[in-house]
């Protein structure tokens, strides 16, 4: 496994170490925040990953450790990470606003591992000062979305299918109230089969699984609100905290109370 190295020194708040910072708005879910070790999981949605003081250890579908200062990984994907307790910024975006190719301008000198992108470089600057930065009253979501088109800009998006686009913005706004998906693939006039196929080829994981990361991250934006776990849990249709939990130990390799138990959050 390698070792992790710190470049920079992590800055402080009032003698304190920075709070994990969370944002999840507008089909982009943002967080930043100090990391133990990962285990072996899976994200709904693509990730740039960045160690934003350092390099930071990653190991992709049960291949070697390489060590690296940002990556982007497709959904679906296998990964691990170890981080050492330093600040990992990670950032997902959603099919509905961009695909994995917007991702790829983030990171620089970068080569293929098992699927993903590995690199020595890229948007380490603007994701370190976006963590220290975040208490002034000026600072909102805005950068994330310059940040974003810049790199849609510089590469070519595949349009995806309007049957699936009409499923993904139904996700994103009636998650719960959907029903089964036979009737879900029907309104969109296909087969379930078809549906199932076309959507993971989209989409880049599963219908279900994809469904599942919608719920994580519709409970999540709870807890930035202020809920707790329970209230969360419910609210995102999850069966209790102890389901939020499992299925979140599934889809970040860690407990939520890691990333989420002391945390600040940028405004809207």
């Amino acid at each position: 496994m390698p070792n992790t190295t710190r470049l920079y020194e992590p800055a402080t708040v009032i003698g304190q170490n920075l709070d994990a910072l969370w944002h999840i708005h507008n089909g982009k879910t943002f967080f930043t925040g100090p990391l133990p070790r990962i285990d072996r999981h899976q994200h709904g949605a693509p990730v740039f990953l960045a160690g934003i003081y350092g390099s930071f250890g990653l190991r992709i579908q049960g291949g070697d450790w390489v060590s690296c200062r940002t990556a982007v990984i497709p959904a679906g994907v296998v990964h691990e990470l170890d981080i050492g307790g330093n600040p990992l910024t990670v950032f997902y975006i959603e099919p509905t606003i961009a695909g994995i190719q917007a991702l790829i301008p983030l990171t620089r000198h970068n080569r293929e591992v098992n699927g993903a992108l590995v690199g020595n470089g890229g948007e380490l600057l603007f994701m370190r000062e976006l963590y220290e930065d975040r208490y002034n009253p000026h600072w909102n979501a805005e950068p994330l979305d310059d940040l974003l088109n810049y790199a849609k800009r510089r590469t070519d998006n595949a349009l995806i299918d309007p049957r699936i686009t009409r499923v993904l913005s139904l996700l994103s706004t009636q998650n719960e109230a959907l029903g089964p998906l036979p009737a879900l693939a029907a309104q969109v006039g296909l087969s379930t089969s078809r549906f199932q196929h076309l959507f993971t080829q989209q989409v880049g994981v599963p219908f279900r699984r994809y469904r599942s990361w919608q719920r994580m991250r519709l409970a999540i934006r709870e807890i930035i609100k202020g809920q707790n776990f329970t209230t969360a849990a419910h609210a995102a249709g999850f069966t209790d905290s102890a389901h939020f939990s499992n299925d979140f130990r599934n889809t970040f390799g860690a407990a939520p109370s890691i990333s989420l138990k002391k945390l600040a959050r940028l405004q809207p």
